[in-house]
């Protein structure tokens, strides 16, 4: 599984980023919320869209590997990560 050359994109209400995966031939649109992101990866509560995005950068391995194993255990869509998804079990 990769994360497409589409650039990752902050929702227009700024409480998610939301990127593109690839698997088994096909696309999917993962969201990340902006709460998993302060919780699991140090976004400060007060940051601008561009601290959100490289928040996402620096914890791009971890989020699209949880990303692949959600996907791979209930391929629906819409993929949204949720802080719980980051609690190692």
């Amino acid at each position: 599984m990769e994360v497409l050359n589409r650039a990752p994109a902050v929702s227009p209400d700024g409480r998610a980023v939301v990127f593109i995966l690839s698997a088994r031939g096909r696309d999917f649109e993962g969201t990340v919320a902006r709460a998993a992101l302060e919780e699991h990866f140090w976004l400060p509560p007060d940051a601008d869209a561009a601290r959100l995005l490289k928040t996402f950068a620096n914890g791009r391995d971890r989020i699209v590997a949880v990303a692949q194993r959600k996907l791979l255990a209930r391929p629906v869509e819409p993929l949204w990560l949720t802080a719980s998804d980051f609690v190692t079990r």
